[in-house]
């Protein structure tokens, strides 16, 4: 091929489609990026995510309407998932299927979550200047602390529990988590005598479901050294768009720190870091 004949092909192809060029052997735009996600598959996580806020069952028209796409859309795209098995229908309401369960067995639940939830951390134990905590909740009272954040005022060692999990009655998560439940459902499961940790653990079952009334009312919970003496502790609901309990944001510091005049400004703070993870889970 001659000179000429090369500058011609390649004038033709550039004609051809002008604004794709070859970067290290792959088709590449020279003006933007390339959109390389497949619309189909986004609506159809979307509708995925939005089953699980409908464990009963929904019509594809309110699932539509739910996902703002359009009825044959919603409809095409549950076909498929119901044909390879994450979707069921039952008497023309979806609902997620048996694939999801399984897929769900295999996964690390916390791959992907803690890389979405460190900068919200990070940004307000800088801001705060103490340490920040986030803690997923799995239901049943099980959950575990799965990403932390550090501020410039440390921590004791003893004071970090990166990967462990709460006691459920001396812990500013373990509060929030019981106070899903009823006073009733409390009741049955915990003994009238609880563990004490330090002097100021509350060990009587009836001052807990007291606490838990206050926690339900002003929607965060507070520790103050019942885990460990000098440690002060809030907590915050992470919660879903149906309303359930997902994680809890805690600020941990000692009492002589966050037990002052700035305590109403730490609980906004931490309210707000609530907020943005949710927003960052969602």
């Amino acid at each position: 091929m001659t000179s000429n004949e090369a500058g011609a092909q390649m004038a033709a192809v550039r004609s051809a489609a002008p604004e794709e060029a070859l970067v290290d052997g792959e088709l590449a735009t020279s003006q933007e990026p390339l959109d390389l996600t497949n619309k189909s598959v986004v609506k159809a996580t979307l509708l995925l995510k939005k089953l699980g806020h409908h464990r009963h069952g929904v019509t594809v028209t309110e699932l539509a309407q739910a996902c703002e796409m359009t009825r044959p859309t919603a409809f095409r795209l549950l076909l498929s998932l119901e044909h390879t098995g994450f979707v069921e229908r039952v008497d023309n309401h979806y609902m997620l299927g048996w694939q999801v369960a399984r897929l769900g067995r295999l996964a690390d639940p916390y791959a992907g979550a803690v890389a979405k939830i460190q900068p919200v951390l990070d940004e307000y134990a800088a801001s705060l200047n103490e340490t920040l905590s986030f803690v997923m909740v799995r239901g049943g009272g099980d959950h575990r602390v799965i990403a932390e954040a550090l501020g410039s005022r440390y921590l004791s060692a003893s004071h970090q529990y990166l990967g462990g999990i709460y006691p459920l009655h001396a812990s500013a998560t373990g509060k929030l988590i019981l106070a899903e439940q009823s006073d009733d459902q409390i009741a049955a499961e915990l003994p009238e005598t609880l563990n004490a940790h330090t002097p100021y653990t509350i060990t009587s079952r009836d001052t807990l479901l007291r606490e838990l009334g206050k926690v339900r009312e002003q929607g965060y919970a507070i520790l103050d050294s019942e885990l460990e003496e000098g440690l002060f502790a809030v907590g915050c609901p992470v919660r879903h768009a149906a309303g359930g309990l997902i994680g809890v944001v805690t600020v941990n510091g000692p009492t002589q720190r966050l037990k002052s005049y700035r305590l109403p400004q730490t609980i906004n703070e931490v309210r707000q870091a609530a907020e943005e993870i949710t927003e960052a889970l969602a």
